[in-house]
């Protein structure tokens, strides 16, 4: 098992939109590896390539004892009025904000063989698919808070043991 280290707020990779993968390679092999390895830890229901410091467009998914990766993905569609859901995120530890997430995600990519691959859910599953998409495109789940919410979410950060 390889389980890749989590890159945390500040690191420059986390808030730059990531590369389409263009080849499946072996290097490509190896990253859905390292991220099928990283997501299977307690407490994880997602890892986008960029938190473990590839900036490229992969995540995986672990929700309900279902774990799989979508190479290259997209939200196609989401379902339902915005409701603010408790989230956190691996690359902001320690924090729990609400956060405004669709109930409802539809999200497209390809999987290791180039076939298309479409994973949809409600719950946590929908909450993952945004919150991982988001990770892709550059953005922190903090970055979509209210703003008084994300005023002290800024503060917990300043005042963490960590950052």
């Amino acid at each position: 098992m390889t389980e890749r280290a989590i890159r945390l707020f500040g690191d420059p990779v986390l808030k730059s939109p990531c590369t389409e993968i263009t080849t499946i390679d072996d290097g490509v092999r190896s990253l859905i590896a390292d991220l099928l390895d990283s997501v299977q830890l307690p407490g994880r229901a997602g890892v986008a390539a960029n938190q473990i410091g590839v900036g490229v467009r992969a995540f995986s998914y672990n929700v309900d004892g279902v774990v799989g990766y979508v190479i290259n993905p997209t939200v196609v569609e989401v379902r339902g009025d915005k409701e603010l859901i408790d989230e956190g995120c691996l690359s902001v530890p320690e924090q729990w904000h609400p956060t405004p997430r669709h109930p409802y995600a539809r999200v497209t990519g390809i999987d290791l063989d180039g076939a298309p691959v479409t994973v949809e859910g409600t719950g946590v599953l929908a909450q993952a698919l945004q919150h991982e998409v988001d990770h892709l495109d550059g953005y922190l789940y903090i970055d979509r808070l209210e703003k008084d919410e994300r005023r002290a979410a800024m503060k917990q950060v300043r005042e963490s043991d960590w950052f």
